[in-house]
């Protein structure tokens, strides 16, 4: 690990990161010449702000105003906004490198062929057309042909046939041990968003459930099935009492509550009638003994549910779902109409992407890193990975010492979270070693055969896990991603190559912004390993008790605060931020943002941040905050997200961060009154 010194902070990481000097002006001066940076004079759009906002009424309008007046969310778009816009920018760059492959073509077994004739066969809708329900005939008779509970979950069971179940089994990490891949069980089976869809008499609720109900008769009609009405309000019915087994959404973020291991004969004792046995046989899982549970207690009701459930109703639940879940690789009525029910009543999204985007992005599902390799060739410098692995070591020298200086951890505490951050593993850009799609089979003009190859050697990809140690070097986000995360199993923090870009990165952008945008998404990603989560896992990636009780209890008081604050959030009518679902996310833009301005102080080596065009550091480092969050979202995809996603919308989680923070009342003058601030005492501060 690079130990930061003032020297280091003040010349090395401005000189790599933007390219300018800092601390030789002062208010009022005129910034040296730079190189230009790809957004405005230094990082930050300036014509975007709204000055007849105060800042301190609503910050996110204030920098962001302009620009959410006179853009339209595109129609095939639910939201439209920094990530999607570079995210847009990373799917035309894929498509670029896939069809030059499609062009070329490969000797067969090469990812070259692979790439061209899964992208080619995805595109060739007329094919697909011509080919109607064939594909899928074999999987429909299967169906009809069930006759039995075993029969229904070892249909259900096996690889490859993209149904549904009300508890589903997949191979990840083992919490307790970072060293070995588990299987683990967890409920699901529902085709509306989220529980409460099925649950809520307000609002939209009801007629999108009768909005769903339509739209499976309509799909099972186009599937030629009969009595399409009748099965509608069978599956329907069905899901809501799978729904009323599911645990609340917030609940299922507690990592202590959803580590349940069992060994087969504990999972038998949950459901006695119910052919688990036959279910892991199917699935490849025989020789597996100890799977960990995550909501223990609606194991139990939702096997005997199962097994309740007429097989009749079985049929027609997975014969709806066998198609939906198909449909992009079948006939274009049959697409269209779960786009009209997905796309556009669910999400609000008018129009559906053209059918390249779509290819792209299952190209990139399928061997995402084959495309990744030649992406970070093209489009990520190596200057690039060694500028944001000095960023990130500048936060980690900042993380520390707002460790130290904290006045609620003890410092039997400290000692193990010190440990924590000096064992955070970065990972910038790429993996050092590319997946192998030797296995996977690709065939010309077969789209419907090689989803479904593609899910079969994904699940064979992942039962070869349970034979190895865990491999840590492996990433979970393709380069090509706009996103990044933590691992707390892996203790370690993740940047694909594609959002280390502007308005994130730059390195001719002034350092305030880069700090404000990449540093408050590095800070927020380190902040997630010491989040009410996060921290459960110590410096090994063990999940276990390592805090001192009492730390624990401040803590708690602390994130109890925060979670209070967004729960207040109301960006619909009746429809609240969930504070306890999103506090995960909030504490790590809360920290991280403190974190990254921390390390964008020490980085002025003592001294004053110049002023350029009137704008001092502190203003630019908040503006490029607020300048990554910018976006706008259809009502219907945001209240999705407020039920569904433990991320708050991009509004509060530009306000909702920064008026907490002291900096910030500062930098902008915020005065009680504003409609954003807060008294001292009722500001939190975690890290």
């Amino acid at each position: 690990m690079m130990m930061l010194t003032r020297r280091a902070m003040g010349a090395s990481s401005v000189a790599l990161l933007a390219g300018c000097a800092t601390g030789a002006a002062t208010t009022g001066e005129t910034a040296p010449a730079r190189a230009p940076a790809a957004i405005g004079a230094w990082g930050v759009d300036l014509t975007a702000r709204d000055l007849n906002v105060k800042p301190g009424d609503d910050f996110f309008r204030y920098a962001n105003g302009t620009w959410l007046t006179n853009t339209q969310i595109p129609a095939d778009r639910t939201r439209w906004g920094t990530f999607d816009i570079l995210r847009e920018k990373a799917d035309n760059d894929a498509r670029v490198i896939i069809e030059e492959v499609a062009l070329a073509g490969g000797a067969p077994g090469t990812n070259q062929q692979k790439i061209a004739d899964f992208y080619n066969s995805f595109l060739n809708q007329q094919a697909i057309d011509a080919a109607g329900l064939t594909p899928l005939q074999s999987e429909l008779a299967a169906i009809q042909a069930l006759r039995t509970h075993e029969e229904v979950i070892r249909f259900i069971a096996t690889p490859g046939i993209a149904v549904n179940s009300p508890i589903a089994v997949y191979v990840g990490l083992d919490d307790r041990n970072p060293n070995r891949y588990i299987c683990t069980m967890t409920h699901a089976g529902i085709g509306l968003p989220e529980r409460e869809y099925y649950r809520r008499t307000d609002g939209e609720f009801p007629n999108i459930r009768r909005e769903y109900e339509a739209h499976i008769t309509r799909l099972m009609t186009l599937a030629d099935q009969s009595n399409a009405g009748a099965q509608a309000r069978r599956i329907v019915a069905l899901e809501t009492q799978i729904a009323e087994r599911h645990w609340p959404i917030a609940d299922r973020r507690d990592r202590d509550r959803t580590y349940n291991l069992k060994t087969r004969a504990e999972i038998r004792a949950l459901a006695p009638n119910f052919p688990w046995d036959a279910s892991f046989d199917a699935a490849g899982l025989g020789g597996v003994q100890e799977v960990v549970i995550s909501e223990l207690s609606a194991m139990g009701p939702l096997a005997n549910l199962f097994m309740a459930t007429p097989v009749s109703t079985w049929k027609s639940y997975l014969t709806y779902h066998l198609v939906r879940n198909n449909a992009a690789v079948l006939p274009s009525n049959i697409d269209a109409e779960v786009f009209a029910f997905y796309g556009t009543t669910l999400s609000g999204q008018p129009q559906q992407r053209e059918r390249w985007k779509r290819a792209v992005q299952a190209v990139n599902g399928a061997m995402g890193e084959a495309i990744g390799q030649i992406y970070v060739q093209r489009h990520f410098p190596p200057a690039s990975k060694q500028q944001m692995t000095e960023l990130v070591e500048n936060l980690r020298t900042a993380y520390g010492q707002r460790i130290d200086a904290l006045t609620w951890m003890s410092a039997e505490t400290k000692v193990a979270a010190r440990e924590k951050l000096a064992t955070f593993r970065p990972k910038i850009g790429y993996p050092d070693r590319w997946r192998d799609y030797a296995a996977l089979e690709v065939r010309a003009n077969d789209a419907f055969g090689n989803a479904k190859r593609q899910g079969i050697f994904d699940w064979n990809f992942d039962l070869a896990r349970l034979a190895r140690p865990t491999d840590k070097d492996e990433w979970f986000m393709t380069p090509q991603t706009v996103n990044a995360y933590y691992n707390p199993t892996f203790n370690e923090v993740v940047f694909p190559a594609a959002i280390l870009q502007p308005p994130f990165f730059d390195a001719n952008a002034d350092p305030a912004v880069n700090y404000g945008a990449i540093g408050g998404v590095i800070g927020h990603e380190m902040g997630h390993g010491f989040d009410d989560q996060g921290a459960k896992s110590d410096a090994q990636g063990v999940l276990r008790d390592w805090w001192n009780a009492n730390d624990v209890a401040a803590f708690t008081q602390v994130t109890d605060r925060l979670a209070a604050q967004y729960d207040a959030f109301t960006p619909l009518e009746g429809i609240h931020v969930n504070g306890r679902l999103t506090l995960g996310e909030n504490i790590g833009d809360n920290g991280g943002l403190q974190v990254s301005r921390h390390a964008y102080q020490l980085s002025l080596n003592g001294q004053p941040a110049e002023t350029i065009d009137g704008i001092t550091g502190d203003q630019r480092f908040f503006l490029g905050w607020a300048q990554a969050w910018r976006a706008l979202i259809r009502d219907a995809a945001l209240r999705n997200q407020i039920l569904t996603d433990p991320h708050s919308p991009s509004v509060y989680r530009c306000n909702g961060t920064v008026r907490n923070m002291d900096s910030w009342y500062e930098a902008f003058n915020v005065q009680p009154g504003d409609a954003l601030y807060l008294a001292p005492a009722d500001r939190v501060t975690i890290w």
